[in-house]
């Protein structure tokens, strides 16, 4: 498995730097966060694109994915979700990313089985734009569609190639689903894992890795013994938490955490 982190742990930090944090510390990859207050996202330009992706490229770093905020269960007209998902989808392909996040963000006052369809019925529309750009969806485990068994009553009527899953341990963990049965029922659809680690359901400031509570070494052993061969990416939520430690301050012992946790599955 490769590992990455994401820059939500260095809110605005520029991509020269960005790009410096990976080389030193042995990422193998960044998740970027597509957000207005980045130096990447939707409205950067062309120029600013070609030269974020050179930076990158020639330090060895790929882009993992953009992690973008469209709501694909959100109430609403699908227009303006589609077309904040085709400018995600236009920000993967000129950065070389393989893949673009997205939320689910279902209004819990609606019936569940609406929200899905609504989902299920604009990932649908804009898988063709994915694959016409070489780049793939992926709904993340988060807020109303937290656990595998959530995510895939979307994901499995759509029926693309191009539209995924994305694992975000803490979500599945939160809603009561273990790391088996979450890789079960993500397995065929899965693009990557964001990994980090918490002090409890209450309390879900970002910690060190290998510092919480989450299952972490089972996930990894979940993964290892079905021989996944893909991404780990570290979100370290430091943009929401002020009080988090710093995140580069991190990032070798997390490597060597994750390093460890992949020594110990092989």
């Amino acid at each position: 498995m490769k590992l990455a982190f994401s820059t939500l742990g260095v809110p605005g930090l520029p991509v020269p730097e960005v790009v410096a944090l990976a080389t030193a510390h042995g990422y193998h990859g960044v998740e970027l966060r597509a957000h207005p207050e980045e130096p990447v996202h939707p409205g950067t330009s062309p120029a600013e694109r070609a030269e974020a992706a050179a930076l990158f490229r020639a330090a060895g770093v790929e882009v993992l994915g953009v992690a973008g905020y469209a709501r694909v269960a959100a109430p609403g007209e699908d227009a303006p979700v589609l077309e904040e998902i085709r400018g995600l989808l236009r920000l993967a392909h000129d950065l070389n990313a393989p893949y673009v996040r997205v939320f689910p963000g279902a209004d819990p006052a609606r019936p569940r089985e609406e929200s899905d369809a609504t989902a299920a019925r604009r990932l649908g529309a804009a898988a063709e734009d994915a694959a016409a750009l070489g780049v793939r969806i992926l709904l993340e485990t988060h807020d109303s569609h937290r656990t595998g068994a959530d995510a895939i009553r979307v994901l499995g009527p759509v029926g693309h190639k191009h539209v995924g899953a994305l694992w975000d341990v803490m979500h599945t963990w939160l809603g009561g689903e273990q790391p088996a049965q979450t890789y079960a029922a993500l397995a065929p659809h899965l693009g990557y894992v964001q990994v980090k680690d918490i002090a409890s359901a209450e309390d879900t400031t970002p910690l060190p890795l290998g510092a919480g509570v989450l299952p972490l070494a089972e996930c990894v052993e979940v993964l290892s013994r079905q021989d996944w061969d893909g991404w780990l990416c570290w979100e370290y939520e430091k943009r929401w938490y002020e009080a988090a430690a710093p995140l580069p301050d991190l990032l070798g012992a997390g490597r060597e955490h994750l390093a460890g946790l992949l020594n110990a599955s092989a």
